[in-house]
């Protein structure tokens, strides 16, 4: 792919976002405070979210722009977080090129078959990921409706570097990595050890690889599609690559992962550095995976500006095992959300403490927002993480 200037209009170029608290974080400089967001603060844990769902099913919900952009929204105007990430679900392209599958309250996603062999898989990768362009309408005009709004809502930490605007708040773009996709694909649905896929990666690595290439090739274009629609960052979710090995990630995983990137790391904004000299800068790119500490290094090395690290290892840690010089997002332990708050409060200071091991740092939970979470408990927690940064 040849290189993309994104458009004066997007919020990187027009420098809306470019100079947010999370932006600059993701690209390694630290400003006024760390910047806070949570990992499914768009959701269940809200009373907001679920009188809105009333009578939608999730991917309904995911594909009516209206009601998926209202959602994204919802936890930054009540938590005053620096980011939303958009609502939407790791399966969604696969509806949208005509898979079958649908998300079962309480189960997840299953599917009409599983395509756990070779001839599953040749059937599968008989549709062309290319007709998620002709299908993704639904999705660039949730984005678009969502930064129109973010627009309006300026962050306290937005930071003026050079540009005129007082900013807005950034829009994450996100999808699944290839192998968590494949996960549920060969099982036809969830799983507790992703045997399936494990197996076929080993069994056939031909039908793998396809597999592999072939989901790569349709995350990549979802988060394309984010980001050109308006999204600042592009996050890449591998909820279940912590089931591998280091060997196997780094021989059946990260070419996949690293080919699904590459449909964002060609776009970027033209701006101007501190000295007011023009600049061109590329789309920040983070990656996530749950139970992921013997691959951090590896996660890294597919071409990532941020990692995301979970609650299991320690951020001081996690610095040494990704390398000096990255930015690090996390990673508070989601069950620490229902303590004592002098409990959480430690924790927070913990976490935050930890994160000045890196040269800049995104509080987040190591995991996402378990759906009984007081809400008012992360108003808090987003608040105090401010207040202790600063």
């Amino acid at each position: 792919m040849s290189g993309v200037i994104l458009s004066p209009q997007h919020p990187l170029s027009a420098g809306l976002t470019s100079d947010s608290r999370l932006v600059r974080a993701y690209r390694g400089e630290r400003s006024d405070a760390t910047p806070v967001w949570f990992m499914r603060q768009a959701g269940r844990s809200l009373p907001e979210y679920r009188d809105l769902r009333v009578g939608t099913r999730m991917l309904d919900a995911c594909l009516d722009p209206a009601m998926a952009s209202e959602i994204t929204l919802q936890p930054v105007r009540r938590h005053k977080v620096d980011a939303g990430i958009f609502f939407s679900d790791i399966v969604v392209p696969l509806k949208l090129v005509g898979v079958d599958v649908e998300i079962q309250p309480g189960r997840g996603p299953v599917f009409g078959r599983a395509y756990a062999d070779a001839a599953g898989v040749a059937e599968l990768t008989a549709i062309d990921p290319a007709r998620l362009d002709e299908t993704s309408a639904p999705i660039t005009e949730a984005v678009a409706r969502t930064v129109a709004e973010l627009n309006t809502t300026v962050p306290a930490g937005s930071v003026s570097t050079g540009s005129t605007s007082s900013g807005s708040t950034p829009l994450i773009g996100f999808a699944g990595a290839p192998f968590t996709l494949a996960a549920y694909l060969t099982e036809g649905g969830p799983s507790k050890d992703h045997l399936a896929a494990r197996t076929l990666m080993h069994a056939d690595p031909g039908a793998w690889r396809a597999l592999m290439d072939w989901t790569a090739e349709l995350t990549g274009r979802f988060l394309r599609t984010q980001v050109l629609a308006g999204a600042s960052a592009a996050q890449l979710f591998d909820s279940w690559a912590g089931a591998i090995s280091l060997a196997d990630y780094e021989t059946h995983v990260a070419p996949a992962s690293a080919a699904a990137l590459a449909h964002v790391h060609d776009l970027a904004y033209e701006t101007t550095d501190a000295s007011g000299a023009p600049s061109t800068r590329s789309v920040p790119v983070v990656h996530f995976g749950v139970g992921t500490g013997e691959l951090l290094g590896a996660m890294h090395g597919i071409g990532v500006d941020t990692v995301g690290v979970d609650y299991r290892i320690p951020l001081d840690v996690a610095v040494q095992r990704v390398g000096e010089g990255v930015p690090l997002q996390g990673n508070l332990d989601p069950a620490l959300l229902a303590a004592p708050w002098p409990v959480l409060e430690a924790a927070v200071r913990d976490v935050l403490r930890r994160g000045e091991a890196a040269p800049a740092h995104v509080f987040n939970l190591g995991h996402g927002v378990p759906p009984e979470t007081d809400p008012t408990v992360l108003t808090r927690v987003a608040a105090l993480v401010h207040e202790a940064s600063a």
